[in-house]
């Protein structure tokens, strides 16, 4: 099976365009009613994770994905995940910190938050207009486990990459 990878995470987190970046596709971003599926990635709506009553979507949907890629807005105060949510996910994780370009970006903020998500797995600080970081997340997605992620993350490690456990 060809890796494919579900992005959840909060409304306005930056999924659909990160969709858009990953698959290198100019087109506006749009707020997502359902599941959508494009080659390699599912785009998940924010609401299935900011409602629990919404896990057993994110659940299922994990059944026909490789990678979750949990995404946490760098301008953004709150964090829409419980603490240790990817465990509950046997599913390759990904942190990935959006909208890092810009100004009001809290970088380790949202790294710290992603902490309490993830015990293992890489991170990676992104903008999806400026392609910073989505070369990473395209070779990472193409991994099939996290000891190959760890030895990616050595070998190009920088400020927009790191590894946790």
């Amino acid at each position: 099976m060809r890796n494919k990878a579900m992005l959840i995470g909060a409304v306005r987190a930056g999924k659909s365009t990160l969709t858009n970046a990953l698959l290198g596709r100019k087109v506006e971003a749009f707020k997502t009613q359902t599941l959508n599926y494009y080659d390699w990635i599912v785009d998940t709506p924010g609401e299935y994770s900011e409602n629990p009553m919404f896990y057993k979507n994110i659940m299922a949907t994990a059944l026909e994905v490789t990678h979750v890629l949990y995404i946490q807005d760098a301008t953004s105060e709150k964090l829409i995940f419980p603490p240790g949510f990817s465990m509950g996910i046997p599913k390759i994780p990904i942190g990935v910190i959006t909208k890092c370009d810009l100004k009001e970006a809290d970088a380790d903020r949202a790294l710290d938050m992603l902490k309490t998500v993830m015990n293992e797995g890489p991170i990676v600080m992104i903008s999806s207009v400026t392609g910073m970081g989505i070369d990473h997340l395209r070779e990472l997605t193409k991994m099939d486990d996290l000891e190959a992620m760890r030895q990616y993350v050595e070998t190009n490690a920088n400020e927009h990459l790191l590894f946790l456990g």
